[in-house]
């Protein structure tokens, strides 16, 4: 055994080729150097960290999913792996590739023309630009197909009017994939930054993904040129739909990073802290928190393990996206939370990053489809029955 990750109960990267162990622990190595020592201060300070892009770009992973145009092509199950270890350090740093990747990159890869590759790919993979993705509304979230940003023809040009809201690295992009209705279809478009009528506006005060940009973006007379119109993207709201489930197989590996870095403090904490002249670690409800994380990490660990060999077969579905989603964010959740209770008052404060972990989870739980939707769709995949409209 390589023993890259201290959290494999079951021996999981015996499964691993040796470029998936590589690049895992490259990853791995990159998060305890270049992220955990200041992200603390960046989360306390509601600041991303963009000296880290170019890092990032250099190591090979922005776009690593992807094949060509200065893409790694490194495959499904490294890419999860590489998400898990940035998640180690936080949320946000991985939810910037995430973005960067599955919902930018991805796009324009799948349903861009030969030119909008060239021009976007290189450059976005290099960690160069930045790019984002702008689907939901602050009045429509589940309920995407309802949005009111629209697209009109206009002199062989569009015309954008409408907004975007909770958009991971909105404020910072170089270029957003923009969903808008375009004769009462769902259409992507390219949107660069400085078009006139484009703006952005931060979202601050957050308590829960501080070390990530959070933006709201904004289109008043927005003429977006024609070569803008992604022209995969007829098929409407389904284009946009997969974007997300991309980005759903990048969260269901990268929370179970949380939930390890919690796994891990939780236990090293109980090794030494003394209580009753004992170690809390040795009472038995200590341990019995413990026996649960380190189970339900497990078996999330399989599940996504079993879902990158689905996706490199070709045979994954939404549906066993969502399983996978739904299922790695809620024990990484209670995970981060058993961990904060066995350190007591030490598990709020910044010196141990348990809390840190829990406050992002609680967004993970919700974006990219909340756990209820998440719920539903499976429960339409088992009885053939759509519970929602």
């Amino acid at each position: 055994m390589n023993h890259y990750q201290p959290t494999d109960f079951y021996g999981i990267e015996d499964l691993l080729t040796e470029e998936q162990v590589l690049i895992a622990q490259t990853v791995r190595r990159f998060t305890t150097e270049q992220i955990v020592p200041t992200i603390a201060q960046h989360f306390s300070e509601g600041t991303f960290p963009q000296e880290l892009i170019r890092s990032m770009g250099a190591l090979g992973m922005l776009g690593a999913n992807l094949d060509g145009y200065g893409c790694t092509n490194a495959g499904p199950i490294a890419y999860g792996l590489l998400n898990q270890e940035l998640e180690r350090g936080d949320s946000g740093v991985r939810s910037f590739v995430s973005v960067q990747s599955s919902l930018c990159m991805w796009p324009i890869h799948t349903y861009g023309t030969e030119t909008q590759k060239q021009r976007w790919l290189p450059g976005l993979a290099a960690g160069e630009l930045v790019g984002c993705f702008g689907l939901t509304e602050a009045d429509h979230g589940s309920d995407a197909g309802s949005m009111t940003t629209r697209a009109q023809p206009a002199g062989g040009d569009f015309v954008l009017n409408g907004s975007k809201m909770w958009i991971t690295n909105g404020g910072i992009a170089d270029v957003a994939v923009v969903w808008a209705k375009l004769d009462g279809q769902v259409r992507g478009f390219l949107v660069e930054k400085g078009l006139a009528g484009f703006s952005t506006r931060n979202i601050h005060n957050k308590f829960s993904l501080r070390a990530s940009v959070t933006s709201e973006l904004i289109f008043e007379d927005v003429r977006v040129p024609a070569e803008n119109l992604l022209p995969g993207t007829e098929i409407g709201l389904r284009a946009a739909l997969s974007c997300l489930n991309e980005a759903r197989y990048s969260i269901a590996w990268g929370v179970l990073g949380s939930a390890m870095a919690c796994f891990d403090e939780a236990v090293n904490y109980a090794k030494t802290r003394v209580q009753f002249d004992r170690p809390i670690a040795g009472f038995q409800l200590v341990q019995q928190k413990l026996a649960w994380m380190v189970t339900e990490i497990t078996k999330g660990q399989l599940l996504a393990l079993r879902l990158g060999q689905l996706k490199e077969q070709g045979q994954a579905k939404h549906y066993h996206v969502s399983m996978a989603k739904m299922n790695n964010v809620e024990i990484a959740l209670k995970t981060a939370r058993l961990a904060r209770e066995i350190l007591g008052a030490a598990g709020i404060c910044d010196d141990y990053q348990c809390g840190r972990h829990l406050c992002n989870l609680e967004s993970v739980y919700t974006y990219e489809g909340t756990h209820d939707i998440h719920t539903l769709v499976l429960g339409e995949a088992v009885t053939g029955l759509r519970a929602f409209t």
